[in-house]
């Protein structure tokens, strides 16, 4: 599914374009790091749900705490 508009991630210092790997890694969100999803369009409603439950599910890796 591609996006119709931008997808930015924000930690609350630093936004993010979604689309970007190298973007995302610079965050160096942590478990527990809250981010924003900003989805410029609403039709990206559903894949800015998606983002989250890969961060929610912590991209598939075992978390250890």
């Amino acid at each position: 599914m591609t996006a119709k508009d931008s997808i930015w991630l924000s930690d609350g210092k630093n936004t993010v374009d979604a689309s970007s790997i190298i973007d995302i890694l610079t965050l160096c969100a942590v478990t527990g790091t809250c981010i924003t999803i900003l989805a410029e369009n609403t039709e990206d409603n559903s894949l800015a749900d998606q983002i989250k439950a890969y961060f929610d599910e912590g991209f598939g890796e075992e978390i250890h705490e």
